[in-house]
C-alpha cells in the first residue's frame, strides 16, 4: 500500500511558527542586554521615575500606532484588567526589578529571575496543568545551570535588593499566570485587543510607577548622563516596545515554560556582554554552567514540539 505524502503546514501555521521564534528571540536576546541597560540608566533616572517614563513613553507610540490603525477604545473591563496587569507586570514586576538594581549587581538580578519559570509552573497547579517531562527536566537544567553560574561569581548582595527582586518576580509570575487563567473566584482578565491593550495597561502601570516616585520623592539628575539617556532610549525602544511586547503574544500562545524560557537564556547573554563589552574573565565552569542553561531551554523547545498537533 502507497503512503500518502505529509500535508504541508498550512500558511497560518507557518506564519504562527515565524512569529513565535521571532518572539522568543526578542525575549531572549533583547532583555538579556536590558539589565546592563537599566543599570547604566540608574546614574541619571532613579529606579521608579526611570521605569515610569520608560512605559508611559512606550504606552505613548503605542497607542497612537493602534489609534491610527483604527482600535476601539478599551471598555470598562478592558479597563479593569489593565489596571491589574498594570499593577503587577509594570508595577511590581519592574518597579521592583528597579530597586534591586540600585542595590544589587545587574549580573546578580539578570541570575535570579532564573526562578520565575519555576513559579510559573507551580501558579498553574490549582488551575490543572501540569508542566510535562520534558518541561520538568528543562526548568531543572536551567535551575541548575544559573546556580553554578551564580557559584562562579562573587555577590555583594544587599538584603534590601534580594528582597525587592523576590517581589518582582512574585508579581511577574502572578501577573504572567492571571493574565492567562483570570483572577481567583473566576474573573477572568480580558485586555482590549493588541497593541490597545498593550498601550493601555502599560499606561496605568507606568502612572502608578510615577505615583511612587513622586511619593518617595526622587528627582533625576538634569542634564542626564549621555550614557544613561542613551541606556534609557534603548530600554524604552528595545526592552519595552519588542521584547514586551512579545512577552504577551507568547503568554497567549505558548506553554507557560516556554514563554518563560527567557529566564534561562538571559543569564548567558548577561555573561557575554560582561566578557565583551564590561572586560569581564569568564572561567570554564561558566561557560559549562552556560551550557548546561541552553540544554534546559532546547527541552523546553523540545516539549513546544512534541505537544503540537500534527499537521
Amino acid at each position: 500500500m502507497t503512503s500518502l505524502p505529509a500535508a504541508a503546514p498550512s500558511p497560518s501555521l507557518r506564519r504562527d511558527t515565524a512569529l513565535i521564534v521571532s518572539c522568543l528571540a526578542a525575549t531572549w536576546l533583547i532583555w538579556g542586554s536590558t539589565y546592563l541597560a537599566i543599570k547604566w540608566a540608574l546614574v541619571s533616572f532613579p529606579p521608579y521615575f526611570q521605569m515610569g517614563t520608560r512605559f508611559l513613553a512606550a504606552a505613548a507610540v503605542l497607542g497612537a500606532f493602534a489609534a491610527w490603525r483604527g482600535a476601539a477604545w478599551p471598555d470598562r473591563g478592558q479597563w479593569i484588567s489593565a489596571a491589574v496587569l498594570g499593577t503587577l507586570l509594570v508595577g511590581g514586576g519592574y518597579g521592583f526589578t528597579g530597586v534591586a538594581q540600585s542595590h544589587v549587581s545587574s549580573a546578580m538580578v539578570v541570575a535570579f529571575i532564573a526562578v520565575s519559570p519555576a513559579l510559573v509552573a507551580l501558579m498553574h497547579l490549582p488551575y490543572g496543568a501540569r508542566p510535562k517531562a520534558l518541561e520538568v527536566a528543562g526548568i531543572v537544567l536551567g535551575l541548575a545551570g544559573v546556580v553554578m553560574l551564580v557559584r562562579g561569581q562573587s555577590f555583594a548582595a544587599a538584603p534590601a535588593g534580594l528582597a525587592a527582586q523576590a517581589a518582582g518576580c512574585l508579581c511577574w509570575a502572578l501577573g504572567s499566570v492571571w493574565s492567562v487563567r483570570g483572577l481567583p473566584g473566576g474573573f477572568k482578565l480580558r485586555l482590549a485587543e493588541g497593541p490597545a491593550g498593550w498601550a493601555s495597561h502599560m499606561a496605568l502601570g507606568g502612572v502608578l510607577l510615577m505615583a511612587v516616585s513622586w511619593a518617595l520623592g526622587e528627582q533625576p539628575a538634569w542634564p542626564p548622563d549621555p550614557r544613561a539617556l542613551a541606556s534609557w532610549f534603548y530600554t524604552v525602544a528595545a526592552g519595552t516596545l519588542i521584547g514586551y511586547t512579545a512577552y504577551m503574544v507568547l503568554l497567549a500562545r505558548v506553554s507557560p515554560a516556554l514563554a518563560s524560557s527567557y529566564a534561562f537564556v538571559n543569564p548567558v547573554i548577561g555573561m557575554t556582554l560582561g566578557a565583551t563589552l564590561g572586560g569581564e574573565a569568564v572561567s570554564r565552569g561558566e561557560w559549562f554552567a552556560a551550557g548546561v542553561i541552553t540544554l534546559g531551554v532546547i527541552l523546553l523547545l523540545l516539549a513546544k514540539r512534541s505537544a503540537a498537533p500534527p499537521g
